[in-house]
């Protein structure tokens, strides 16, 4: 790895438009001491950039590095459930919705874990509203489902 200065990264910058893939790798080979990655040439001359630009003024801050190890970790984790929605608190799990629409019964079978309709489960009822009238509806209003209160 070779030191880097202001005029001399800046200079390093200007002309990787230019570089041939050869000549590319060459500076890659240079400056990092490995074999550049297997990538697109656009987007290696984008990385060799960054590259040059954290050898003359220092890499990515250990904090950061911290935290997105941090989220990494996190978006690996099990979600947790969704939380129950307030219809399906209000119905037993067996019961069965019924609903008329443009001549066709739609049936929907409340479950533990969601709505059965057509041998698929479903989150929501307005999920299973749209995709029976193919707009955006309110499940509970679409199947007659009232508000307590």
């Amino acid at each position: 790895m070779q030191p880097i200065t202001d005029d001399v990264w800046q200079k390093d910058i200007t002309v990787i438009p230019t570089l041939s893939k050869t000549e590319l790798h060459a500076r890659w080979e240079r400056l990092e001491g490995a074999k550049p990655p297997n990538i697109p040439i656009d987007l290696l001359r984008r990385l060799y950039a960054q590259r040059v630009r954290e050898h003359a003024y220092g890499g990515i801050p250990g904090w950061v590095l911290a935290e997105f190890d941090r989220v990494l970790l996190e978006s690996r984790k099990p979600r947790e459930k969704k939380r129950v929605d307030s219809v399906r608190r209000s119905l037993s799990a067996g019961t069965r919705l019924v609903r008329e629409w443009n001549g066709k019964t739609i049936s929907v079978e409340v479950r533990q874990e969601g709505y059965l309709y057509a041998d698929r489960l479903y989150g929501s009822l307005s999920e299973i509203a749209r995709v029976v009238t193919g707009t955006h509806w309110s499940g509970p209003r679409f199947f007659g489902i009232k508000r307590r209160g």
